[in-house]
């Protein structure tokens, strides 16, 4: 069990599975420090606007009762986040497990004494999933 644990997302369109990776993640810590991306933040590496608005999505997160503490995140880097809020753990979903991008994290996480957790990754639903089907109903719609 860790004193301190940290995950960070889009969380657009909350769903199940952030849901599952936010009680699993709280499951192995005291104390759950979420970090919400900002929305320059998701353009610049999603290439698209989220669909709800930064303040609201961060209101959702924080509305749980498994969350300790709410940030807004301005970058993707691990290790900028523990001189912040210094975790004892990043979760992360285990779709992420031996990517590059996540194998250097590890390695720089672990140069400060903190471990990464991969947690199940919830199959079948995304925001982006949602918001093609939310696409695709709109389009089989008639307006009369």
């Amino acid at each position: 069990m860790y004193k301190v644990g940290f995950t960070a997302g889009t969380f657009d369109m909350f769903h199940v599975g952030h849901l599952n990776l936010l009680n699993a993640a709280k499951a192995k810590c005291d104390y759950l420090i979420v970090g919400v991306n900002s929305d320059e933040l998701v353009t610049l590496y999603k290439s698209k606007l989220p669909i709800i608005d930064v303040h609201d999505r961060m209101k959702v997160v924080d509305a749980l009762e498994v969350v300790d503490q709410v940030e807004l995140m301005e970058n993707l880097d691990k290790v900028d986040a523990w001189r912040r809020f210094k975790f004892d753990c990043v979760f992360i979903g285990d779709d992420w497990k031996g990517t590059s991008r996540w194998t250097e994290t590890e390695i720089q996480l672990k140069k400060h004494g903190v471990d990464v957790c991969f947690l199940p990754y919830t199959k079948g639903i995304s925001s982006s999933e949602l918001v093609e089907k939310i696409s695709n109903n709109n389009k089989d719609e008639h307006i009369c």
